[in-house]
């Protein structure tokens, strides 16, 4: 009789191979499928939530009480239509202040 470490060595034999071939695909599903069947109150928990809802959309926190203007003028809005404005306004401060420009490029890429 196959066992559930059995089950679980194989695989982990399958989802470590570095090229899965449609076989090695086919075996694993089946021993996903046995190993469902034969331990079904033994289910691992799943490595992310599964749902169709869309995220929220992205909005700009609200600011701090004594904000800048600019903070409080975004302030709850869609970053999504802030950003071209913002990307107009870096295009602009290009051409008039290229040391600013790359200032606040560099400070940008600090953020990743």
């Amino acid at each position: 009789m196959i066992t559930e470490h059995d089950l679980r060595e194989a695989i982990a034999e399958c989802e470590g191979q570095r090229n899965p071939t449609a076989s090695t695909c086919m075996k694993l599903a089946a021993f996903y499928t046995i190993k469902d069947k034969m331990f079904p109150d033994r289910k691992e928990q799943e490595p992310f939530p599964l749902y169709s809802a869309a995220a929220a959309p992205a909005s700009i926190l609200e600011s701090e009480p004594g904000g800048s203007e600019f903070m409080q003028a975004v302030a709850g809005m869609d970053a999504r239509g802030l950003v071209p404005i913002m990307d107009e306004l870096m295009s602009t401060l290009k051409v008039v202040s290229p040391r600013i420009y790359a200032g606040v490029m560099r400070r940008l890429s600090e953020l990743n």
